[in-house]
């Protein structure tokens, strides 16, 4: 008898361009394949409309429109969660007792106006937001910003305390789990590993021709750990060195061009980054949180498909992921440490411990099957 189950996505999930939506998208397309018929739900705000590519791998699509700006404010839940409380979205989970998966801790609002008794639910969490946002106001420039992520993470760490019980809580780190565990008092939380688009390792032995620092640009952490490399590494090691993501500002578009040894590729497709991550020799990628959460999708990137990888802690901190990175703890390490492998050939012994590493516990099928355990 086929099984069928509602999925509700705080976002878009095509295309998969970044971190949330690759999770979210690899994930439907694997319950497709296992033949769990899917009644999708999903909220639109943004330019990334109402895509026909979600029908292949859907029985049903619903589209509710998110309550953006003062409509969806409240001063006691977090934005991302008042803002995405419907009530055709409500109605439309009650017509049935199908399990459900919520994407993210943005989309259960809806649990208090929802009859769960005797239905299996599943929240994917995505990152523990309250961190995260916390790590936001760290991060930005902006004082009404800084004040609005700030207030967003007191009221998400005050909404943890009260989520449901009866839910199941998948977790993308070790890291996240400990915390829904022991500060928030949650019984069923579990690890449930990031769904990757990568699942051979390809990386090509030799030498590659430029350094390489990935991620979405218009996200305030990413853009200080472009500016540190510019400033602070990148002064100190002539070398090629690229900058690629999404919607870059224009001041560090200004910063990238200052160096003749530095560029800056605004906006590259699926196609160009995967071109770029598999030329570079080096790819680095520092993290400047000072609490850690999640998972970058960027580390996953580089280790699947390119060549020598240096981080810092955060940026591996709880993944497993250590030994296949060269890990740097500030500045002159970094910059001492692209010295050491610039001209140091990729081999076949890295790309070994890689697939030990990651194929394992990145194996989307295998996942998934466990996902459905814990659905029905």
């Amino acid at each position: 008898m086929k099984k069928y189950l509602h999925i509700v996505c705080l976002d878009v999930p095509w295309p998969a361009d970044y971190g949330g939506a690759i999770d979210m998208m690899n994930r439907i397309m694997m319950l497709k394949k296992l033949d769990i018929g899917i009644h999708l739900h999903y909220f639109s705000y943004n330019e990334r409309g109402t895509p026909n590519e979600l029908n292949q791998f859907c029985e049903s699509i619903h589209v509710y429109e998110r309550e953006t700006g003062h409509k969806g404010f409240s001063l006691t839940l977090p934005y991302i969660i008042s803002s995405r409380n419907n009530d055709a979205l409500v109605g439309n989970l009650s017509k049935d007792q199908h399990p459900i998966l919520l994407e993210g801790i943005h989309c259960t609002g809806i649990l208090a106006k929802l009859d769960t008794s005797g239905r299996r639910i599943v929240v994917r969490m995505h990152n523990e937001e309250s961190v995260y946002y916390k790590e936001l106001a760290r991060s930005t420039s902006s004082i009404l910003r800084k004040l609005y992520f700030y207030n967003e993470s007191r009221l998400l760490r005050k909404y943890n305390s009260g989520l449901p019980d009866d839910c199941t809580y998948a977790c993308v780190s070790e890291k996240d789990i400990d915390v829904l565990r022991s500060e928030y008092s949650l019984p069923k939380v579990e690890f449930l590993p990031t769904f990757p688009a990568w699942q051979e390792v390809t990386g090509e032995e030799g030498i590659g021709n430029l350094c390489l620092y990935h991620g979405n640009l218009s996200v305030p952490e990413n853009e200080e750990a472009a500016l540190w490399l510019i400033c602070k590494v990148f002064t100190k090691v002539r070398v090629p060195f690229v900058i690629a993501g999404k919607k870059p500002s224009k001041r560090l578009q200004k910063m990238a061009h200052l160096c003749q040894h530095t560029c800056l590729v605004a906006d590259p497709t699926e196609t160009e980054m995967n071109d770029l991550i598999r030329k570079a020799h080096i790819n680095v990628l520092p993290c400047f949180n000072k609490e850690v959460t999640g998972i970058r999708l960027k580390l996953l990137h580089a280790l699947y498909q390119g060549r020598h990888c240096i981080v810092n802690d955060p940026m591996v901190a709880g993944t497993g992921l250590e030994p296949t990175c060269h890990v740097g703890a500030n500045a002159n390490a970094f910059a001492s440490i692209i010295t050491q492998l610039y001209h140091r050939p990729f081999g076949e012994e890295e790309l070994i411990l890689r697939k030990q590493l990651l194929c394992g516990v990145y194996d989307n099928e295998k996942n998934t099957r466990q996902l459905i355990q814990w659905l029905y």
